[in-house]
């Protein structure tokens, strides 16, 4: 079982002078705690959703509603992890953002892909927390992984590994028991994609 320290400092893993809080589309991967097998099972490649994965679920497709800057495209709750694509779109593009940016004071900035995911897990392990009753128990690991999705080959490339990614879990990384390398990872891993700071 893989503990997280609870000494590691904190730090900013990010693109360098990139605005989170700009238009764009991105590819989020978040962990469940110690990469425990949370939020159900994979049986014949599908995946079976328990009742913190229908809770992680619900709480994304809540994302639009509680954040208008948000668009969700294709995601998948996985038994011990999230992948999902998510789109800050804004009516007022083109126009001077009042916001300060997460780089111009080190602080979150609000409507940032940092924001949102907070937001999201925040909701995700209240509510997992009251179901279990295990008041502030860890959910999810600190942090999570994003990566800029730059052009359509990569939106199409990543929509398609989502959603075949339950039919590939002998081959995820996040699989203790998998069988062989997933090509995606190799791909994905050339294009640079980081971890986000510790939520």
């Amino acid at each position: 079982m893989i503990r997280e320290s609870k000494t590691l400092p904190r730090r900013l893993l990010r693109l360098k002078d990139y605005d989170y809080a700009q238009v764009g589309a991105y590819f989020v991967t978040i962990c469940s705690a110690n990469r425990e097998f949370l939020f159900g099972e994979i049986i014949q490649g599908e995946m079976i959703l328990n009742q913190a994965g229908r809770i992680v679920q619900e709480e994304w497709l809540k994302t639009t509603a509680l954040r208008a800057y948000v668009k969700l495209d294709q995601f998948v709750v996985m038994p011990n992890h999230f992948h999902g694509i998510l789109i800050i779109s804004r009516d007022d593009e083109g126009t001077a953002r009042c916001a300060p940016t997460e780089r111009q004071f080190g602080k979150m900035a609000p409507d940032s892909l940092s924001s949102t995911i907070r937001g999201f897990k925040a909701g995700v392990s209240k509510s997992i927390n009251l179901f279990r009753n295990t008041l502030g128990a860890p959910v999810w690991q600190r942090g999570f992984y994003e990566h800029v999705i730059r052009n359509d080959a990569s939106l199409n490339r990543i929509q398609e590994y989502i959603l075949t990614n339950p039919l590939r879990w002998e081959l995820d990384r996040e699989n203790p028991r998998r069988c062989g390398e997933d090509e995606f990872d190799h791909w994905l891993g050339q294009l640079k994609t980081r971890p986000n700071q510790p939520l």
